[in-house]
């Protein structure tokens, strides 16, 4: 089984992912974290560049890097893991382009998504948690400076939830909305309903 968590910055996905990955392990899941850029050396690399400089970058290049980076997580972590029957849990994937570079950075959705295809050969996830807030509630979370793709402004952060949201009502038997907005317990209750119920139909 294939999980993966998004959402705006700042919407809670780390704390999610570790209980939901605390759970799992607790029901007898062998579970593989993995986070999306990054979990290879190349994936770290490429971390660095798109979140760790301030180079300037068109929106195409900036897609094709994090495809890059995701490639390689996926021949080095995803697949291998999922023909070992283990269960993987990433922290942002596909979604995250479709969101960033095409709804809010206004690169043609479908091509992000045909170019998807071919970086994760077709793997993807079982069931995505969508983490939703206001941009506002998810900036004041923040306890941290912002890195570049987080500094965009406040209409990119509209785009980008609105994004998330088109996507989640396109598919939503995949893509679980889940109100971030509220405290942590019930945040992870309703995550792990929803898993239960995937799992349930393996």
């Amino acid at each position: 089984m294939f999980f993966s968590f998004d959402g705006l910055d700042g919407v809670g996905k780390t704390t999610q992912i570790d209980l939901f990955v605390e759970w799992l392990r607790a029901a007898g899941h062998d579970v593989v974290r993995c986070v999306d850029p990054g979990s290879t050396p190349l994936g770290e690399a490429i971390r660095t560049i798109l979140l760790g400089h301030r180079l300037p970058m068109a929106r195409t290049s900036e897609m094709l890097l994090f495809m890059a980076a995701r490639a390689q997580m996926v021949e080095e972590v995803i697949r291998p893991a999922l023909e070992r029957d283990q269960t993987v849990v990433s922290d942002r994937y596909l979604l995250a382009n479709i969101a960033y570079q095409g709804h809010a950075g206004g690169l043609d959705v479908e091509e992000i998504r045909r170019i998807g295809r071919v970086a994760t050969r077709g793997i993807m996830p079982d069931l995505v948690f969508l983490l939703d807030m206001s941009p506002n509630a998810a900036a004041a979370r923040m306890k941290r400076g912002r890195d570049r793709m987080e500094s965009q402004g406040a209409q990119y952060e509209e785009r980008l939830r609105q994004g998330f949201l088109a996507e989640a009502a396109r598919d939503p038997d995949r893509i679980a909305v889940i109100d971030a907005a509220r405290d942590i317990e019930a945040v992870q209750s309703d995550i792990r309903a929803a898993a239960g119920r995937a799992l349930a139909k393996t």
